[in-house]
């Protein structure tokens, strides 16, 4: 079967796509939790299950997800319809599409929240706000911007505002100029960190926290929680793979694509722990406050070290970088879908996009303050003290996106045609894609089910 025409621009080049995938892929979560579980976990030895589950499962399913992008060419619902409609599928199979695009529109209104707070911490930052700050005025600096319903509204308009301006102006002026710009100079300030940290913080009590090979720490749980970082880290099954491969040139490598993809992403969250960690030991904290290590623990950390205001302002810059370049990544899916149906404008779609997030996201604001004591299942045991926020985000990481990565693997491996996998590939019927079927259709749909049932 041929692949369908392209009806979106494509990228420029295979570089163009790298700096979007891997800015897609490198969120909040990068820069606070997968160097907390790497230090808790066994530090150097946790890593090395880390990569094994990456090449495992994060590269085979992300290969899978730029394969079916690319098949179809189009936004991951007529995409989805058209593959199954090719590969004599049930048509059913456009569920898994319209996943792909609900999954990030829905994680969009909680994120966007939580990348605001980011934004309102450059401004803090710039204006000296961290120097010297106490513990507990830095909590009560936290506690006053979350409990300010008005302010996180604002914050959370800004961020979709920037959003949605940067969708709305394509595929090569917008989010390949933005992430082509962004994706680079959060390399840039990474490094920046990390040489700071070695002259003016404890650098060696963060790289033994980090790379300390303790393997008596390796459990069953621990390579489950190797298996589910590797998974949601390299935003698998949230639609923005399976969107972006639709963007690819035929002549790009996918599996070297999602090779390199996988490598950045790891590369940035080990730079995080290298940045952060040297810091937060140098300030005598503690290491385990997890997204309070950002927005509480942090500000501590950079008000007492020299140059605060250039350090805590540049941490802040590079917090909204990641933020950005995934939330355009989030917004992208729903708006390529509306871009194809005669008459709507990409950008119309993405400023009416932008404002029902926005809008929907109005509940995960006031889960943080007039509605904190608002419970919607609190009649069930299990979610008895869950927001609104809290629910959003454990549907999303528990139950839908383990459901689609489960959905690509075994779309991929078992309902698509070997000449179809093998032509999108470009790897003949050789070793390399025998080994990527047996994994795609073995072992990640038990990897994924096992993440699954993990989160239970």
């Amino acid at each position: 079967m041929s692949p369908a025409e392209p009806v979106h621009q494509v990228w420029s080049s295979r570089l163009a796509f790298i700096f979007a995938a891997v800015g897609s892929a490198v969120g909040l979560g990068n820069l606070w939790r997968f160097p907390y579980i790497v230090g808790e976990n066994g530090g150097g030895a946790f890593v090395v299950i880390y990569i094994a589950c990456m090449l495992l499962l994060g590269i085979p399913l992300i290969t899978a997800e730029l394969l079916i992008g690319r098949r179809g060419q189009q936004s991951a619902i007529n995409t989805m319809r058209t593959l199954a409609s090719e590969e004599n599928v049930s048509p059913l199979w456009a569920g898994l599409g319209w996943l792909m695009v609900i999954i990030p529109l829905l994680g969009l209104t909680y994120y966007s929240v939580v990348a605001g707070w980011g934004l309102a911490y450059v401004v803090e930052a710039v204006q000296g706000t961290f120097t010297g700050i106490s513990g507990d005025d830095s909590n009560q600096l936290f506690n006053s911007l979350t409990a300010d319903p008005l302010r996180l509204a604002i914050w959370h308009g800004i961020f979709m505002a920037v959003t949605v301006f940067i969708v709305a102006r394509g595929v090569n002026a917008g989010l390949e100029k933005a992430a082509s710009l962004m994706t680079p100079a959060l390399f840039v300030i990474l490094i920046i960190l990390v040489v700071y940290g070695m002259f003016a913080a404890d650098f060696s009590a963060g790289f033994h926290f980090l790379f300390n090979m303790d393997f008596s720490k390796i459990t069953g749980k621990t390579v489950l929680m190797a298996l589910g970082q590797a998974f949601f880290s390299l935003s698998i099954a949230v639609g923005v793979m399976m969107t972006y491969g639709a963007y690819l040139p035929k002549d790009v490598s996918l599996p070297k694509a999602a090779a390199t993809v996988a490598l950045a992403d790891t590369a940035v969250a080990l730079l995080a722990g290298l940045a952060i960690f040297p810091v937060v030991f140098a300030s005598g904290l503690a290491p385990d406050s997890g997204p309070g290590l950002i927005f509480v623990t942090m500000p501590v950390a950079l008000g007492q070290m020299p140059a605060s205001i250039l350090i805590a302002t540049l941490f802040f810059v590079l917090l909204c970088f990641a933020a950005i370049t995934t939330g355009i990544g989030m917004l992208e899916p729903a708006v390529s879908w509306l871009e194809e149906h005669k008459g709507m404008k990409r950008p119309h779609m993405a400023v009416m996009t932008g404002i029902l997030c926005w809008a929907l996201g109005l509940s995960s604001v006031l889960s943080f303050n007039i509605w904190s004591d608002v419970f919607p299942l609190g009649f069930i045991e299990s979610f008895a003290e869950k927001t609104i926020f809290d629910l959003l985000d454990m549907t999303l990481a528990n139950f839908l996106i383990p459901l689609g990565g489960l959905l690509i693997a075994i779309f991929a491996g078992w309902a698509m045609s070997r000449s179809s996998t093998i032509d999108e590939l470009g790897l003949g019927d050789g070793r390399l894609y025998r080994l990527w079927h047996f994994l795609i259709r073995y072992l990640a749909p038990l990897a994924v089910l096992m993440v699954f049932l993990s989160n239970i």
